[in-house]
């Protein structure tokens, strides 16, 4: 975007990471904006193609968050095959359902799962510090162990809050990144998480991280999302729906 006014292109650059008030050598763009741009897309494909350190994650959400964490594995076998393959990354391979079938969940409020999805950055950066800001808000529920995902997507809450038996379901995980936030994360929230479930019935908080939804909100937001939803039995935009469905770009 091309503003003439440097005043005007300074007051718009101090609210937004977007690209405002470019300069201009002749008929081109400067260098540095250039640059500045290839930096940016370096960023981006480096978020989606980092591979998450998920026992790492683990030891980090038992320290800090909950005392039970277990790391288990989309169908995708790898991080090219994830990227070419959306749907394996939606179902757990035969080993994680083993894992998950020696669990005894039964009666749990809500089945967490941490799934790297497009940016393990964001995950790496932003999981554990929601997790521990928000599950003591939770304290009068029953959680099972949090289920951290490699190469998943979101619909693999669906199959692991199944599996567990729970009433609800919390997927967090990686969004796309944009140009300016290579490190986003999203939350969804899922009521009665089977095989099966559309966008239409799950609630999205998105953009959790410093320079967008902060943790301590997002975890405020996520308290009154969940407690709702208990209540309401439900979400989703059905008609007595607590919230509106999305297009989950990590589906």
């Amino acid at each position: 975007m091309l503003v003439p006014n440097a005043a005007i292109a300074a007051k718009l650059r101090a609210l937004t990471p977007a690209r405002v008030g470019l300069g201009r050598t002749g008929v081109s763009q400067q260098t540095r904006d250039v640059l500045s741009f290839q930096a940016a897309h370096a960023m981006a494909r480096d978020a989606v193609h980092a591979r998450l350190d998920a026992a790492a994650l683990a030891v980090e959400i038992e320290r800090g968050a909950h005392d039970a964490a277990m790391v288990l594995h989309s169908a995708a076998k790898d991080r090219a095959e994830y990227l070419q393959r959306p749907d394996l990354g939606r179902k757990l391979d035969e080993a994680s359902c083993a894992a998950l079938a020696k669990l005894d969940c039964e009666g749990a409020d809500l089945a967490v799962i941490v799934a790297d999805g497009l940016s393990a950055l964001a995950v790496e950066r932003h999981a554990g510090p929601l997790l521990e800001e928000l599950l003591p808000r939770l304290a009068d529920w029953k959680i099972a162990p949090v289920a951290i995902v490699e190469q998943g997507r979101v619909a693999v809450g669906d199959e692991i809050g199944e599996k567990l038996r729970a009433r609800m379901a919390l997927v967090l995980i990686g969004e796309r990144p944009g140009l300016s936030s290579p490190d986003s994360l999203g939350a969804y929230v899922t009521w009665q998480p089977c095989a099966g479930k559309t966008d239409a019935e799950r609630i999205c908080i998105s953009n959790i991280r410093a320079e967008g939804l902060p943790v301590v909100q997002g975890a405020e937001q996520l308290e009154r999302v969940l407690r709702k939803a208990r209540r309401d039995q439900i979400t989703g935009v059905a008609p007595r729906g607590i919230g509106a469905g999305v297009e989950d770009s990590n589906e």
